[in-house]
């Protein structure tokens, strides 16, 4: 019997890091198939450059990862979570070793370098394009498995939960996925007795994201809307140094190159601003380093400000950084002689859907893993290079647990097709192109680095607008991928703003001038639907 791939065991929606880790996993017991967005490269995954925290170095310890992690967190980390995520990194990295991972030695050992905010050099990488070596080992044991069908071009519309069952039930069993086909403009179904979210972050709702195209926060709107908690959005992580550059959009110039001695300076001044912000100067958290140049922007006037490391020796930092080297003479720019201008960018979303240690959401059948989730494990910000890892963690987690549940999970019930009997063409595209770029910069100017209660409310009341016109839009016109996205884009930044609105305390990643104290206690927000 042939395996039909929308009729299967386990469904795995996103094909970076988390999801394919999770199919790998299963694939050795059942059968899996892998929907992707576009291309199966074209997550976040392949674009990670800095690499993996696993504690290796002589002298580090699993206290110390979590002890950092925590302090980056603000104190908002579920510690048993935090431990879990570090205590699983030194045997991920091993796999990731098996399947071929190039990851750069020191003689015997693995190669390891700092980021800002831990303690001891502990980023096993390999080069300064680890996410895109990463990724390719993930999809090269993926197609070579007979039990996992890779679709790409597969854009996801909602979940198929007990509401949709041919026999109407308010169970909230979740069933699998609707999802747009890009070959056949159909939308199509897919079930399975688990179905496994792993479709990354929300940046695209802002203006400046270092995200690829594709985040437009599809998996937490798709929760929300079948009835999942979502948790913590108003942690939305900015990059201190983006590339600035109008043709490139998002192109991230990675943390270690501060690791590594790169000063910030004021291209007007001439001085290298971050001591007076932080005694950590450029190793301080990204928060911290985000704000800093956000001021000294706005204070300015500025476009950017200057990452310099042009005073290192020129052939340690080609060695260091080859692939932003070659990247940046491409645009002009000799990263040995002159320095690099950089704007702070959206960099991760640390909320999501809530899961537990298994990566279960609140809705049986389905589950969570990596950036679309909240675990605990990031708190109210993300250290650098434990997402990465959290991926590999929790996605063998998610795998476990539904291997063990397997004969409790009951097979699918017979579910409705897509009907799309009352609706037409849109006639007007330039509507959604308009909303599109109406979120994203209401996003950036009002619920970006710095925040106000003032701002907050404008952000809402425009999302109110908005939502009428969508849904309105939603009711009448065929599914399209942009519409797909303006969706799921909208409702994002709605539970961004809500959860910001309820933080009256600023705290990590979420920083308004109506509320500049950390209050005495650290309480997550959570948004039930």
């Amino acid at each position: 019997m042939s395996h039909d791939p929308a009729q299967t065991d386990i469904l795995i929606i996103g094909s970076g890091a988390a999801g394919l880790t999770a199919a790998l996993h299963l694939a050795e017991r059942f059968r899996v198939t892998v929907l992707a967005k576009g291309a199966l490269n074209e997550g976040s995954t392949a674009w990670a450059q800095g690499g993996i925290a696993a504690v290796f170095e002589p002298g580090d310890t699993f206290e110390n990862h979590v002890e950092d992690t925590m302090v980056a967190g603000a104190g908002l980390n579920d510690r048993a979570a935090v431990e879990f995520v570090v205590e699983g990194a030194p045997a991920a990295i091993e796999r990731l070793a098996a399947l071929g991972v190039p990851f750069n030695m020191d003689g015997e050992a693995l190669h390891l370098t700092r980021e800002g905010g831990h303690s001891h050099r502990r980023i096993v990488h390999v080069d300064d394009a680890t996410g895109w070596a990463v990724q390719e080992a993930l999809i090269r044991a993926a197609r070579a498995h007979a039990n996992i069908t890779l679709l790409p071009d597969m854009v996801a519309v909602d979940l198929a939960t007990s509401r949709h069952e041919q026999r109407y039930s308010g169970a909230g069993n979740v069933w699998g996925v609707y999802a747009f086909n890009r070959a056949t403009d159909r939308v199509e179904l897919y079930t399975a007795r688990a179905t496994i979210l792993a479709t990354g972050g929300a940046g695209r709702t802002y203006l400046f994201s270092t995200a690829p195209r594709g985040a437009t926060g599809d998996g937490i709107a798709m929760a929300w809307r079948a009835g999942c908690r979502v948790s913590n959005m108003e942690f939305m992580q900015f990059h201190p140094t983006c590339l600035y550059n109008l043709e490139v959009k998002n192109f991230l110039i990675t943390e270690a190159v501060r690791g590594e001695g790169g000063k910030l300076i004021n291209p007007t001044t001439g001085k290298n601003f971050m001591p007076y912000y932080d005694p950590r100067a450029e190793l301080a958290p990204r928060d911290i380093v985000a704000r800093a140049i956000d001021a000294e922007i706005k204070r300015f006037g500025l476009d950017y400000v200057h990452l310099d490391i042009s005073h290192m020796d020129p052939e340690f930092v080609r060695g260091h950084f080859p692939n932003i080297h070659e990247k940046l003479l491409g645009l002009g720019i000799d990263m040995t002689r002159q320095p690099i201008p950089v704007v702070p960018a959206q960099h991760y979303t640390c909320g999501g859907v809530v899961i537990d240690r298994d990566g279960r959401t609140d809705l049986p059948g389905l589950y969570a893993v990596g950036e679309v989730s909240q675990s605990g494990l990031h708190g109210a910000n993300r250290l650098a290079s434990n997402s990465l890892l959290e991926c590999f963690v929790f996605g063998e987690a998610a795998a476990r647990d539904i291997a063990e549940r397997w004969d409790a999970l009951p097979p699918p019930p017979a579910i409705r097709p897509w009907d799309e009997s009352r609706v037409t063409d849109s006639d007007e595209e330039v509507v959604i192109k308009q909303n599109w770029t109406e979120i994203r910069r209401f996003m950036w100017n009002y619920v970006g680095i710095v925040r106000s209660t003032k701002r907050l409310e404008r952000a809402r009341h425009r999302i109110a607008m908005l939502n009428e016109e969508v849904a309105d839009y939603y009711g009448h016109f065929r599914v399209t991928p942009d519409l797909i996205e303006l969706r799921n884009l909208l409702q994002s930044a709605d539970l961004i703003v809500r959860s910001a609105l309820h933080r009256k305390e600023s705290r990590g990643l979420h920083y308004t001038l109506d509320y500049p104290e950390t209050g005495p206690q650290a309480v997550d927000t959570i948004l039930v639907p």
